[in-house]
């Protein structure tokens, strides 16, 4: 029971870390696009009204920013406080692209930052605008070494693992950082993020257009953002097409509970909206019965294996068959079932054991013995920490309905994004006045966010009840601190950050009420 809450606690504190974190990197990566943009049209045209549109969004941006940081480096913290044995078992491997993004992606972002920001009309057009590329640059980089670390946890990979020291050591740090989750991980975060940067800017323009102010402004940086923001759409399409694929190779139990499918099948339709029947429980799941799915559920034929494997009539396991086995795998081996993966996998923890004993005791022959042994069952070691295969399946509703809030609104922003497109080319004038696009636009704000919110949640949530899929459950990783310790740090980190994002708001709501300078240099349409 001590440990159950010690778990739930270290999780909850943890979630709430990074959700509150993830509310400012999108923004960073997405708005550090925009701006960029821009001063490169003022660097090109040299129509001053570019310049004081960049400096705008550069304001934004900055306040946005300087909270990432603080959040970011309380939620780094967190592994070696409340996963002490995760730390000690991956670090070798999990550290690298976090010292890295440390040392040399923030190092750089953060020196460019300043020139940004400060050299206006200090340095040539030509410097500033490149501090201007390097500084969200930067930012981009640091994600990158932050999802590499991430998509490891998703999909490991070059490593060894070393009984003498019980930790997993780096065999090949190219493997790691070009695993092709990693890749695809950081593109599809990166692009959609450029999404959420775009529709921010709409709604802040929007509001312009509502107060029927700087309509110039508002009017040019919503098309720059809708631009970005359908060339984005795509790119995400394409991208989360990707990701699915490996989600459906590394982690079907991720697939198959995003999905709400308890037997798989040829040619598996995918769900486009259903019921989750919320009366059953994980038992119900792990027993002989197949009406989970609930009571209402519209589907379209083979989509899931489309979505999953490329193929109209591939196989797509469901958590059924994941936990009895049996059923072919991508790779052309049979899966085992989960209680043989928990048996062999007591099997490795115990040899693991008497490989160590019989180390200490000199005896050579038996720590060889206890090696090979091992060796032979360390593909399933993680398994060996579980007494039932109920435990291996993530929150199905959960998981089930973030999907399709997150594929929903992003349908949703296609349209948001295009439809201005259409509206400014055809009468600027009018659009300048659609109060109701206007409102559509600053609603869109609160939902873009709620979008990417669901998509960490698919993607941590649903590698469930692992912290390194199939090698090192929760349990296993967790310090050995009391339950009173993290629910007492996280009500303080709750309220630190509730505060700091107060603050953010009202630092950003007062800069948006000013609004951007509007004494504009050479142009005859001057804005009051």
């Amino acid at each position: 029971m001590l440990l159950s809450a010690l778990i739930d606690w270290s999780r909850l504190q943890f979630a709430m870390s990074a959700m509150y974190h993830w509310i400012f990197v999108p923004l960073t990566l997405g708005m550090g696009l925009i701006m960029a943009i821009a001063e490169t049209k003022y660097y090109r045209t040299g129509d001053d009204f570019w310049k004081k549109t960049a400096k705008f969004w550069q304001k934004i941006f900055g306040i946005n920013f300087a909270a990432g940081i603080a959040t970011g480096l309380i939620l780094e913290f967190q592994f070696g406080t409340n996963w002490s044995n995760y730390s000690y078992f991956v670090g070798d491997i999990f550290g690298a692209p976090l010292a890295i993004e440390g040392m040399f992606a923030f190092f750089m972002e953060a020196t460019f930052f300043a020139i940004m920001f400060f050299g206006w009309d200090k340095v040539s057009k030509k410097f500033h605008l490149t501090s201007t590329w390097l500084t969200i640059g930067g930012a981009t980089l640091s994600a990158v070494w932050i999802l590499v670390a991430n998509a490891w946890m998703q999909y490991p990979t070059g490593m060894q693992f070393n009984p003498d020291t019980v930790r997993h050591e780096m065999v090949s740090f190219s493997q790691v950082a070009l695993s092709p989750v990693a890749v695809t991980k950081f593109f599809h975060t990166v692009i959609s993020s450029w999404i959420l940067g775009s529709i921010v800017v709409m709604g802040i323009s929007g509001y312009y257009l509502l107060r029927k102010r700087n309509k110039r402004f508002a009017i040019e940086s919503i098309r720059l953002a809708s631009w970005v923001g359908i060339v984005s759409a795509v790119l995400t399409v394409v991208t989360g097409h990707i990701a699915a694929g490996h989600v459906a190779n590394y982690q079907p139990m991720k697939l198959a509970a995003m999905e709400n499918l308890y037997e798989g099948s040829e040619k598996a339709p995918l769900s486009a909206f259903g019921i989750v029947n919320g009366d059953k429980k994980r038992a119900d799941w792990a027993s002989d019965k197949s009406d989970f799915a609930g009571d209402f559920n519209i589907s379209l034929p083979s989509g899931l294996s489309i979505l999953a494997f490329n193929n109209p009539n591939a196989y797509v396991p469901g958590i059924k068959d994941i936990l009895q086995g049996g059923y072919t795998k991508p790779d052309g081996t049979i899966a085992l079932s989960a209680e043989e993966r928990i048996a062999r996998g007591k099997i490795a923890i115990q040899a693991l054991a008497d490989y160590r004993a019989a180390k200490e005791q000199g005896n050579e022959a038996e720590a060889v013995a206890q090696r090979a042994i091992l060796d032979q069952n360390f593909e399933h070691f993680g398994y060996g920490y579980f007494d039932n295969v109920e435990a291996l399946i993530p929150n199905v509703p959960i998981l089930y309905y973030s999907f399709r809030i997150m594929v929903g609104l992003g349908m949703l922003f296609v349209i948001v994004c295009l439809l201005p497109l259409i509206f400014i080319k055809k009468d600027r004038e009018k659009f300048a006045n659609m109060r109701w696009y206007a409102w559509v636009m600053i609603i869109s704000v609160p939902l873009v966010y709620i979008a990417s919110q669901a998509g960490w949640v698919i993607a941590e949530l649903g590698r469930q009840p692992w912290t390194i899929q199939d090698a090192l459950p929760v349990q296993a990783a967790v310090s050995n601190i009391a339950a009173g310790a993290v629910k007492t740090t996280f009500i303080l980190f709750l309220v630190l950050f509730t505060l700091m994002l107060i603050a953010e708001l009202s630092i950003m709501i007062r800069a948006i009420k000013r609004g951007p300078e509007t004494k504009v240099v050479n142009q005859t349409n001057k804005e009051a």
